[in-house]
């Protein structure tokens, strides 16, 4: 299998955001609901709040006071009852008067001044019935599931996540100790389930093989998982088989390779079953940043994931272009580069709080993280 032309960046994006079909959805009770992505909307069955009620504990009041103390009940004009935070406001109440703001004597409440505000939260403040308050596509926080319950929802229909599996490749590969000349060690099996299930993926297998071709086909061949996430075995040499791997498979190759730096020989490729498999390169850095350029976005179409527009920025004068291709800079909160970027380094990216998405002209994107950054 040739290369072929490399993609531009962004092209390449749309390509990985459209390429997967959207998997099952399932129910879940809302304590399971949290980091899942909603497939239906949440919408308010009742007004929220769907009664008017005191937005402090004191006395519901109704008129001008002082105002004489009763037991409950719809108050006249010139009423008051004692009210708490959430209590219903009782009929024809006009306003709550805060237990710090008045006195009672001899059955009479008292104001120390004038109400500045009537402390009420009125019916449907927050949301009118049949209001959708969280759209399907969002991936659900715990303060969407608190939301969700005020609304009135048991449970919620959400996406299943797809099945990945992760194949590492690489003769020079070493998992533990310190490595011989000639070896590195795995960057790679400790670091990318993670991330894949911090996009939304759900990490069934992983594989460890050498450089072999035929290992390569078996591997791709037998995993059972919608996304096949290769590393290592990319690039044009006689020990990188996982292009070779993808003809033999008779995979569509859907994107020969960015045209970006680094991550270039980042591939992505359609099998004859639907499976997708993403090639991601043998450097550390560059399959770093070739799995967030396409892996966010590819995991979410499996999912239904609304996936936010990168926020443009000005290219910083501390940065460079490169002339023909997109560079992918990690930097600092203030865009500026950190050091250490070459594509076999990831002390640059442990340090960044972002990517900067650089084009050879125009404005820059910002690409987040999807990890906490410091």
């Amino acid at each position: 299998m040739s290369h072929g032309p490399r993609l531009p960046w962004e092209e390449a994006r749309a390509i990985a955001a459209a390429a997967a079909t959207p998997t099952r959805t399932e129910v879940v009770p809302l304590d399971a609901a949290a980091g899942r992505v909603l497939r239906r909307d949440v919408v308010a069955r009742l007004p929220i709040p769907h009664y008017a009620s005191a937005a402090m504990d004191g006395w519901a009041v109704a008129g001008h006071g002082p105002w004489a103390l009763v037991d409950g009940g719809a108050l006249r004009r010139g009423d008051a009852v004692p009210i708490v935070t959430g209590g219903l406001l009782p009929e024809d109440a006009e306003a709550v008067i805060p237990s710090e703001d008045a006195t009672v004597e001899n059955g009479f409440l008292h104001p120390h001044r004038s109400p500045s505000k009537p402390h009420v939260r009125p019916t449907g403040e927050e949301a009118a019935a049949d209001e959708v308050l969280v759209a399907a596509g969002t991936r659900l926080s715990p303060a969407h599931v608190a939301l969700a319950a005020a609304a009135t929802a048991d449970e919620l229909r959400v996406a299943v996540p797809p099945r990945v599996a992760t194949v590492f490749t690489g003769d020079e590969v070493v998992l533990t100790g310190v490595p011989h000349p000639g070896q590195v060690r795995d960057s790679f099996g400790p670091a990318l389930p993670v991330i894949l299930r911090e996009l939304g993926g759900d990490p069934v297998e992983s594989h460890r093989i050498g450089d072999d071709l035929d290992a390569t086909i078996r591997r791709i061949r037998d995993a059972r998982a919608d996304l096949i996430v290769t590393t290592g075995g990319t690039g044009g040499s006689h020990a990188d088989h996982v292009r070779r791997a993808l003809d033999h498979l008779g995979a569509e190759v859907l994107i020969p390779g960015l045209a970006s730096r680094p991550g270039g020989p980042t591939v992505l490729a359609r099998l004859s079953d639907g499976r997708l498999v993403l090639g991601l390169p043998g450097n550390p850095l560059a399959a770093m940043l070739g799995l967030l350029s396409l892996g966010d976005v590819l995991l979410a179409g499996y999912t239904g994931r609304e996936v936010p527009p990168l926020v443009s920025v000005p290219v910083p004068a501390s940065v460079k272009r490169h002339p023909e291709a997109t560079r992918l800079v990690p930097v600092h909160a203030g865009l500026d580069e950190v050091e250490w970027t070459g594509a076999a380094m990831m002390r640059g990216l442990a340090a960044a709080t972002g990517v900067l998405v650089v084009p050879p002209a125009g404005d820059a994107r910002v690409l987040p993280l999807p990890w906490p950054a410091e």
